[in-house]
């Protein structure tokens, strides 16, 4: 069955599907058309090896991605209670079936409920992947999880190539795949520097953050504003420097007030606007 790119990727976007309150990162996540025309997919450059684990899938059998190596793998965090989590579980079937000798699915669920309902869910939908749930440490490995579903795509030599998150096109994730297969795929292939998108820790590469307006400093005020968003802690709770915050929930008022105080102390804007301008000493009069 072809997949038709424009047309299903087209009504996901525009049925805005989120996560609760959390507005997805996009930059750097997700296919795009280039100026020329034509399909354009995304891996990163200098990719890192992904995070080990070792789990025990629910039919009981060990679980990690050393069972998978040499294959391209794509690991998927899910919840039972969430929509469009269940909703992409056909399409990741199918994607499975079909390149079952060179892809490995992978399941990692985040729900709160008991084994016994996501075994549940698993059998009714039939899921031919392993599925295992994500320890509170693999999740910390790889970013927290802000939004679900999240898939890491990783390449034959374990490295992640990319990271998407929310309902997307399985025509997006057939075409990464046959890239990385080195089968033949409509689209061009360009590469990114991961700064902070795909894992936090590479936020102390990025030069602009979600919602913070760098525009009017000096090139050298920049530098000195992004170093202290990247040494100093965020105090919300989500133990992330205030970069890393930034690109992890971009609502969160804390980081945002802290960042553009930082850029108003760095520009000089907070203290012009703490001085009291004095008026001019009268001048002195001259001896007769």
């Amino acid at each position: 069955m072809r997949l038709h790119f424009h047309t299903r990727l087209a009504l996901l976007n525009a049925l805005g599907v989120a996560v609760g309150a959390v507005l997805l990162v996009a930059c750097g996540a997700s296919s795009a058309k280039s100026p020329q025309g034509g399909n354009v997919i995304r891996f990163v450059r200098n990719p890192d090896a992904a995070p080990e684990f070792n789990l025990h899938a629910l039919d009981g059998q060990p679980l990690s991605l050393a069972t998978a190596r040499g294959k391209v793998v794509l690991l998927n965090f899910w919840a039972t209670w969430c929509g469009p989590c269940r909703a992409e579980i056909p399409d990741l079937i199918a994607l499975q079936e079909k390149y079952k000798d060179h892809l490995q699915i992978i399941g990692l669920t985040v729900d709160d409920d008991d084994e016994s309902t996501i075994k549940q869910v698993v059998a009714e939908t039939h899921i031919n992947y392993p599925v295992a749930m994500a320890s509170p440490e693999v999740r910390i490995q790889y970013g927290g999880i802000a939004a679900l579903p999240t898939s890491f795509v990783l390449d034959a030599q374990g490295r992640v190539v990319q990271k998407h998150e929310g309902l997307r096109d399985p025509a997006l994730y057939e075409t990464e795949i046959r890239a990385l297969l080195g089968l033949p795929i409509d689209a061009r292939v360009e590469t990114f520097e991961d700064t902070g998108q795909v894992f936090l820790a590479h936020a102390d590469r990025a030069s602009e953050l979600p919602g913070v307006d760098l525009s009017q400093l000096t090139p050298q005020q920049k530098q000195v504003s992004l170093h202290k968003f990247n040494a100093e802690a965020c105090t919300c709770g989500c133990n992330f420097t205030l970069a890393q915050c930034r690109i992890y929930d971009r609502n969160c008022a804390i980081s945002k007030s802290r960042t553009e105080k930082i850029v108003a102390e760095v520009s000089g804007a907070a203290a012009r606007k703490g001085t009291v301008e004095k008026s001019p000493a009268p001048p002195k009069l001259a001896s007769p």
